[in-house]
């Protein structure tokens, strides 16, 4: 981890350093926890889970809200015209996102869950799992690529873009790829929940960061907001980081503990997905001479999921019991220590892209 450390310690406060070096052991720790919380204290995720509306989860939207502030309040905003002037990054983010991935995401869980698994896996059972697995392919990263570009020293204004562009194909494109690889036509996507995504993890934080950037500049300086501020700031995304995994495996804990085997072979293709899809899209922005601080968010975006949206889908299109809502669980149980280590490698090739 010590490309990870070395970007923690140039960039946050002392106590995002100590999170930096000992991120995944905290991972680990935080989905005991919160499996364990929700074994002992099953009240604390029962209270919690009321509190939703349109199937999105108040609290977690607040800590993810948390997660990606201060990545917003960094944001320059001047900078966000000259993204114009590099439109590959755009264009490599869009052709992967939503013409190659939902497809190799159907063609390797097909491949796993109902070929190389099927001695394993009732075939009813099965196909719920592909479904999950769908669900997210179907949804490429939002608010948690945010926290990736930081950790990779992300261009902030170009990944704002790059986001906001893929929520806006979302917008239009999830139902469609859904309906076409679940191959029926009477599936009701929910709308309010993507919508609803879209204003939480998007345009609040967004406001909320412009807003505290211009006040605090005109009111104490911009070398006091880059040094003082935003370092204070640092240690909120790594903490709430670890307070949403809590949670999240608390809601899920009795799903997960019920079935160990399944998760193992659930897993399997979304781990061959996610290397898959970030290699492809990282290596095309390597010899397209895509800047590391495009390439690297660019590549995050495919390579992980907008589990909050898919999670949510497959809770209302299939039932929270279901194998469909199981499997997207499973992503999310998967796709951090993944994403750690595509940090990592990132960074470590940072010196491969022109500077």
């Amino acid at each position: 981890m010590s490309a990870h450390t070395e970007v923690t310690n140039e960039d946050t406060s002392g106590g995002m350093d100590l999170f930096g070096r000992f991120l995944s052991i905290w991972v680990a720790l935080a989905i005991i926890a919160g499996v364990t919380l929700g074994q002992l204290a099953p009240s604390v995720p029962e209270t919690l889970a009321r509190f939703e509306y349109a199937q999105v989860s108040i609290p977690i939207a607040i800590l993810i809200w948390a997660m990606i502030f201060p990545m917003m309040a960094q944001i320059d905003f001047s900078t966000v015209v000259g993204v114009r002037k590099e439109p590959k990054g755009l264009a490599i983010t869009t052709i992967v996102n939503w013409l190659i991935k939902p497809f190799t995401m159907f063609a390797i869980a097909w491949f796993f869950l109902m070929v190389v698994f099927e001695p394993l896996i009732a075939p009813g059972l099965a196909n719920e799992y592909l479904a999950g697995a769908i669900l997210l392919g179907a949804a490429p990263c939002t608010a948690m690529v945010f926290v990736w570009s930081y950790l990779t020293k992300g261009d902030a204004a170009y990944t704002l873009v790059q986001v906001s562009l893929n929520d806006i194909i979302m917008l239009f494109a999830f139902a469609p790829v859904v309906v076409l690889l679940l191959g029926i036509s009477d599936i009701q996507v929910p709308w309010d929940t993507v919508i609803l995504s879209v204003v939480l993890y998007i345009i609040i934080p967004l406001t909320a960061g412009y807003l505290t950037r211009r006040a605090l500049i005109s009111r104490r300086g911009q070398a006091w907001y880059d040094e003082v501020f935003m370092k204070r700031l640092g240690p909120v995304t790594p903490a709430a980081l670890i307070v949403t995994l809590v949670l999240l495996f608390a809601f899920q804990g009795e799903v997960i503990l019920n079935n160990p085997l399944h998760i193992v072979l659930i897993a399997v293709p979304l781990i061959v997905q996610t290397f898959l899809i970030f290699f492809l899209a990282y290596g095309w922005a390597r010899l397209w001479n895509v800047r590391h601080c495009i390439a690297a968010p660019g590549a995050m975006i495919g390579a992980s999921n907008f589990f909050e949206l898919a999670v949510a889908a497959a809770i209302a299109l299939f039932g929270l019991q279901s194998g469909a809502a199981l499997a997207t669980v499973v992503g999310v149980l998967v796709e951090v220590p993944l994403m750690l280590v595509l940090v990592r490698i990132a960074n470590q090739t940072r010196e491969q892209f022109p500077a």
